[in-house]
C-alpha cells in the first residue's frame, strides 16, 4: 500500500473497525458507503444549484459521519465545514475539493479492501 493511501485511512481506525467487525462485514459497510457517498454528494450538488439550503445541509450532514467509520478524517471534517456554513460555505470550490477527498478515500477504502 502507497504512503499516500497509509495516509487517507487511519490504520488505527481502520484495525478497531475489522477487530470489531470483521473481515465480511467491514467488505459490506465499505461498499454501502461506496455506494451512498456519490448519491449524497450529486444531492448537495442538486441542492446547491437549486438554492436549496434544507436539502444541502442535510446531506452534508448525512455524509458526515460515514468517512471516520473507516478513519478517513478530512471528507468529515469537509462535510461538518458545508453542514455549518450552509449554501454559502459550497460557493467557489470548497464541494469540489469534498468531492475530490471523497474519491481519494473511495480508492484508499477499495484498495484496503482489496489487499486486506
Amino acid at each position: 500500500m502507497s504512503d499516500s493511501r497509509e495516509s487517507i485511512i487511519d490504520p488505527a481506525a481502520w484495525s478497531e473497525l475489522a477487530q470489531t467487525a470483521g473481515a465480511d462485514f467491514m467488505a459490506e459497510l465499505v461498499q454501502t458507503f461506496l455506494e451512498e457517498a456519490p448519491t449524497m454528494l450529486a444531492s448537495m450538488r442538486e441542492a446547491l444549484a437549486a438554492g436549496h439550503a434544507d436539502d444541502f445541509r442535510r446531506n452534508a450532514h448525512s455524509l458526515k459521519p460515514n468517512s471516520p467509520t473507516f478513519g478517513a478524517l478530512a471528507p468529515a471534517a469537509q462535510a461538518r465545514a458545508l453542514e455549518q456554513g450552509g449554501l454559502p460555505a459550497a460557493q467557489g470550490s470548497v464541494l469540489d475539493a469534498l468531492e475530490q477527498e471523497w474519491q481519494r478515500v473511495a480508492a484508499a477504502l477499495q484498495e484496503r479492501i482489496e489487499h486486506g
